[in-house]
Parts: C-alpha cells; sequence; structure tokens
C-alpha cells in the first residue's frame, strides 16, 4: 500500500538538516546533510507507521471490522 506525505527540512544547529512529517505526529529526525536526513525520515516513517499496526492490532476487539480508507488530500 502506497501513501504519500509531506516532509518538511529545516537547517538546524550546526548545519544538522531536521526532517518532520505534519501528518504524522512523533515522525521527526535530523540528518548530517538533507539526503542523510530524507534517509532517516523515512526510516522513522515505516517504523512509526507499524508501531500505529501492531497497536492497533493488540487494542482491537476480537470482534473488530477491518477495512481499508482512501481519501484525497488536496497537495499544499
Amino acid at each position: 500500500m502506497k501513501h504519500e506525505y509531506s516532509v518538511v527540512y529545516e537547517t538546524v544547529e550546526d548545519g544538522w538538516v531536521m526532517a518532520r512529517v505534519p501528518e504524522l505526529p512523533g515522525a521527526v529526525t535530523q540528518g548530517k546533510d538533507l539526503a542523510e536526513a530524507r534517509t532517516m525520515i523515512r526510516e522513522a516513517v515505516e517504523l512509526l507507521l507499524q508501531a500505529y499496526r501492531e497497536n492497533a492490532a493488540r487494542d482491537a476487539a476480537g470482534s473488530a471490522i477491518w477495512e481499508t480508507l482512501t481519501v484525497d488530500v488536496p497537495a499544499a
């Protein structure tokens, strides 16, 4: 399943690049440069979404109904 997220990159102290995904609270990381920040934010999003899914599966009642929801979000 493919999802698209907006990523905000900002240069911070000592030239490091901070990356964050506004749609996913907690998806924040940094890299020594833009390339490393891109790699790190991809990994952070993947791990965060995996944790969300695992927590949801653990917390859902046995009778819960699961389905896929698709929405269109206008580009910024």
